[in-house]
């Protein structure tokens, strides 16, 4: 029997993560009143979103599970992959999750799913066959983190008034049109109050664009700090990331492009090298990832 780990937390880490969902929350709350005091009606626009996100949330497995053609697999298929997420899920303290595999030669993995109980743990062929064991239970030890921080609700939860305000935003042409029927007593302040809702709109969407997607970048922290714990050696998660980062040049274009979609659920973006780099990334710099697991090695030791 696996004895159980607490994955603990970096105090650091988690303040950053605190401080960007109160920005969050401050952003949403100051569109809220913009909003009721144009005098918009959003319950609507509230609804519509609402019924969106709650497919996504309460689907996600089935539904990333078919966006990338991964295939749950049995104990008999692949009994040592399942061995090795059975042994984890037990030391995290987890439900062990459904398995899958994705036929791709983009060597990745990706957890998903609403809980614990519901989540589901894929590996590409691409990873089996590129990676070690050690570094392969390192990569599912990340994966398994991300459930135990159950990081597919929160990130739900924090796009939620991100994606009304999308919605506002690209409506703006019917949203005018509404607003003139509406307006020939007092076209002026109707036109204004539409202009202001959508300015509004626009500020929120940039803003919580890149707050949630340093959200998503210190959640990857996180279950690299969980992997860490987990298999007690950082060394191996670092090694399983250098190879999975070098490999991406030398993945042909169409099977990259197949795998874009769900780039945010990956353990390394399927992208070319240089664009992880990028400032619009779900995922921190190879770099910086190297640098916090030496960080985290070195507590260990000390």
């Amino acid at each position: 029997m696996a004895s159980r780990r607490n994955l603990g937390a970096d105090f650091g880490l988690s303040l950053r993560m605190l401080f960007t969902m109160f920005l969050l929350l401050f952003l949403y709350s100051a569109f809220m009143w913009v909003l009721w005091q144009a005098g918009v009606g959003f319950s609507a626009i509230v609804i519509v979103v609402g019924v969106m996100l709650a497919i996504q949330y309460f689907y996600s497995d089935k539904l990333v599970l078919m966006s990338t053609r991964a295939k749950v697999v049995s104990p008999a298929e692949e009994p040592q992959l399942h061995a090795v997420v059975e042994r984890l899920a037990a030391m995290a303290g987890l439900p062990t999750p459904r398995i899958a595999v994705m036929d791709t030669d983009v060597p990745n993995a990706y957890a998903t799913g609403r809980s614990p109980r519901h989540a589901v743990v894929a590996v590409t062929r691409g990873l089996m066959q590129r990676l070690d064991w050690p570094e392969i239970e390192a990569v599912l030890a990340h994966e398994l983190a991300h459930i135990k921080n159950r990081d597919m609700s929160v990130l739900t939860l924090a796009s939620f008034f991100a994606t009304v305000a999308s919605v506002i935003m690209q409506n703006f042409y019917y949203m005018s049109l509404y607003g003139r029927a509406r307006s020939r007593n007092d076209r002026n302040n109707q036109g204004a109050a539409i202009v202001l809702v959508w300015l509004a709109s626009v500020a929120v969407y940039v803003i919580s664009y890149f707050l949630i997607r340093a959200l998503s970048r210190y959640r990857e922290y996180a279950a690299d700090r969980g992997s860490a714990i987990l298999t007690g050696a950082p060394s191996q998660l670092m090694s399983a990331l250098t190879k999975i980062s070098g490999v991406m040049s030398r993945i042909p274009e169409t099977d990259l492009r197949q795998a874009q979609g769900v780039n945010a659920f990956f353990i390394i973006p399927a992208i070319r090298g240089e664009a992880l780099m990028e400032l619009f990334s779900t995922h921190p710099s190879l770099e910086r990832r190297l640098a916090h697991l030496r960080k985290i090695e070195q507590e260990m030791r000390g």
